[in-house]
């Protein structure tokens, strides 16, 4: 996988993130990967985009400051 394609769906990610209120289960079900090729979660964290959060004993997966920011420099139509 290029960068371009891992940037492109960290985005895809970032979007997700914003649509609604994520638990970290259903995003390591849906973006975890242990393929080295495709990190987007790995990529993502690494970057501090995402936070983890503890809300009424449950651990929230939300789009950080810099990682809304990316969002909305890259895609302005997306909700942020």
């Amino acid at each position: 996988m290029t960068s371009a394609v891992v940037e492109s769906l960290v985005l895809d990610l970032l979007e997700w993130l914003q649509s609604t209120e994520r638990t970290y289960d259903e995003v390591m079900d849906a973006w975890r990967t242990s393929r080295p090729r495709l990190p987007v979660w790995e990529d993502a964290s690494d970057r501090r985009l995402v936070s983890v959060r503890k809300v009424g004993g449950r651990n929230i997966v939300e789009a950080t400051q810099s990682g809304r920011i990316l969002l909305k420099e890259a895609r302005p139509s997306a909700r942020v």
